[in-house]
């Protein structure tokens, strides 16, 4: 009997074998004489990529005549995908899952989850959702991360996608949007969801730290949450606390989170903003490398332009956002309570205050708002006949805290200094947008659309701040390895067949903050799992992206 199995155990080895695909072909893609970047930071070489099935099959010099489909990259560069270490596509992709303004700039994968996340889900978080899930006419029909990849693989998509458990989104499960700790059997329960998630596939902890209701949470909560991810591999990352006056506390916060959880640590779109913080990216660049040098596995990554966007409402303070929308609200119409609102924002930036010269309406929910966006809140002050502080306060009643902003806040100089450094990616921070369908609306910051050729084209090809194959490192194997994607974000024989082929002379983003909706240019041939999703400037058609799960994942 034990020779029998034997003897069946050798058949099947056998036969498996001899289903793999041979190096020598055939192939159903071949991409003939490119520019090979192979995402490790390696020098470029000149060579095929024989691809079958989902699959890297081979890399030199191939044979053409084996292959079903030959694709001619004389002059071109091949890549691996691009990695988005930030997108914010939890909900959108099930609005439209072409991911045009993803694909169409090299992103293949994208990772999300950014303090609240898709999952866990019950009454207490879907409250904040409802007028978003309702104006997209979404339905929520999952509970948890299970059911969650279960509803986006039924979906379907033309990029793979994963995501982080929010530590918001638990806190916001068990307490809801309340200002205070949590008892010890809430704070057990929150970190049941957070392994029960990580169990699911979650690549670990997210948090959000500047908004509601995660800035309500302290660090041994965080730390409790991370120990929970720690668990399972997962690693810790964050939009720390805060990104002006106070971002060495928080950095220093981020940090001893990670040597306490013993969690790898990555810093969400850094940056140093407002004017009177502008010059302080050595110091900031200087304490991650020190954590670094002292054991401490903390990185960063970054989006290339000197704005960022969040809800016009999320400058207002904490104590003012309890209880949810609802209630902020409520105290935006009290006139006592909005003088106090007031005295703190004039307070912040070292007394400064709000920079309203430099702040946009993104995007708006009431239609009788549509014609602000785009425009620069000073501009609202002015038709309104009222003061910039006013405005914003008024302007958030009107649209029910549903409006969005760009903020230019960041220079030139900072935002270099950090994407020079070998341990920085980058990321959208955008959700997957189109220029038709559901979700071509709003004046969008332009991340979303040309993040990744606009380093191509300005940071690598004009300012030589970057080498190309290092500016690909840092899209590819930099963030793929951070997070623990198997297989994935370098071009290697075995690995999954997310390719990227693209002009190095013609690359460049065209999305801008006055006309955001526009894709890239010079980016040819997008393949996800071995299928083209993105040619000659138009989506194929195929969506076979897949949910990629995270080092905890239990069939």
């Amino acid at each position: 009997m034990r020779t029998f199995s034997l003897f069946c155990a050798f058949v099947i080895l056998i036969l498996g074998l001899s289903c793999q695909p041979s190096p020598e072909g055939p192939y159903d893609i071949l991409i003939h004489n490119g520019k090979i970047i192979d995402g490790t930071g390696n020098p470029w070489f000149q060579a095929d990529v024989g691809i079958y099935n989902d699959r890297i099959i081979a890399i030199g010099k191939l044979d053409a005549k084996i292959a079903k489909r030959v694709i001619d990259a004389a002059g071109k560069v091949v890549a691996p995908g691009f990695v988005d270490m930030l997108g914010q596509s939890d909900y959108s992709i099930l609005v439209d899952n072409r991911a045009m303004s993803k694909i169409s700039q090299g992103i293949t994968t994208e990772l999300y989850g950014e303090g609240g996340s898709a999952a866990p889900v019950n009454e207490k978080t879907l409250g904040e959702m409802k007028s978003y899930l309702e104006k997209r006419k979404l339905t929520v029909d999952w509970k948890d991360f299970e059911g969650y990849f279960t509803r986006v693989e039924r979906n379907r998509s033309a990029i793979n996608l994963a995501s982080f458990v929010g530590a918001a989104q638990v806190r916001a499960y068990v307490i809801g949007y309340e200002n205070r700790e949590p008892t010890f059997e809430e704070l057990d329960q929150m970190r049941e969801l957070v392994r029960k998630a990580m169990q699911q596939g979650a690549l670990g902890l997210s948090s959000a730290l500047e908004y509601t209701p995660d800035m309500y949470a302290t660090t041994q909560e965080l730390i409790e949450l991370a120990k929970a991810a720690s668990e399972y591999g997962g690693i810790y990352i964050t939009h720390i606390r805060d990104e002006e006056d106070r971002i060495i506390e928080a950095l220093l916060e981020a940090a001893d989170i990670g040597r306490a959880a013993r969690i790898p640590v990555e810093v969400w779109h850094l940056k140093v903003a407002e004017k009177p913080n502008w010059g302080r990216m050595p110091e900031v660049i200087r304490l991650i490398q020190q954590h670094r040098d002292q054991g401490i596995d903390m990185t960063a990554d970054q989006y290339p332009y000197i704005a960022f966007s969040n809800a016009l409402s999320a400058p207002i303070p904490g104590w003012a956002q309890e209880g949810g929308t609802v209630k902020l609200l409520e105290r935006l119409r009290n006139p006592a309570t909005r003088v106090r609102i007031r005295k703190e924002l004039q307070t912040r930036n070292k007394s400064t205050g709000l920079d309203f010269q430099g702040m946009l309406i993104s995007s708006v929910s009431s239609p009788n708002l549509k014609q602000w966006e785009g425009k620069q809140l000073t501009e609202v002050a002015a038709a309104w006949k009222k003061d910039p502080y006013e405005t914003m306060f008024d302007f958030i009643l009107a649209d029910s805290a549903r409006t969005g902003r760009v903020a230019f806040a960041m220079t030139e100089e900072d935002l270099q200094m950090g994407m020079a450094q070998p341990w920085t990616s980058f990321c959208t921070d955008g959700s997957a947008l189109a220029t038709d369908g559901p979700l071509y609306q709003g004046k969008p910051h332009p991340r979303a659309y040309g993040s990744f050729p606009r380093i191509l084209a300005r940071y690598v090809r004009e300012k030589k701040l970057l080498a190309l194959e290092e500016a690909i490192r840092k899209m590819t194997s930099l963030p793929a390895q951070r997070v623990g994607l198997k297989e994935r974000g370098i071009l290697k024989p075995g690995f999954y067949a997310d390719v990227v082929v693209f002009d190095p002379e013609t690359v460049t983003d065209k999305a801008t903050f006055e006309n955001p909706h526009q894709y890239s240019e010079g980016i040819s041939l997008v393949l996800v799992n071995g299928k083209p999703v993105w040619e000659e400037g138009k989506f194929t058609g195929n969506l076979p992206g897949k949910v990629l799960r995270g080092p905890g994942y239990r069939h």
